[in-house]
């Protein structure tokens, strides 16, 4: 988990408002996405499955550099 960063904004805001989330589970859907795509402002999206979270799909968003931790969230609209 060393090799990944996460913003202030994810500690303190997405954290706060998500508490179910886990670190872990963003670090894993960005090593194994079902899908990455760029996104404005030199961010990236990523999608993967969560099994133990009732395999919903969450988003990740990171900064340029794929491994500073932004944002993230169930995705209930992601299709492949």
């Amino acid at each position: 988990m060393s090799e990944y960063k996460f913003t202030q904004y994810f500690e303190n805001d997405v954290l706060l408002k998500r508490p179910y989330l886990k670190k872990e589970w963003c670090i894993r859907v960005i090593q194994n996405p079902l899908k990455c795509e760029p996104q404005e402002n030199n961010r990236f999206r990523f999608w993967g499955i969560i099994p133990e979270f009732d395999n919903k799909i969450l988003r990740v968003i990171t900064l340029e550099n794929k491994t500073t931790i932004h944002n993230a969230f169930p995705d209930r609209r992601f299709k492949l």
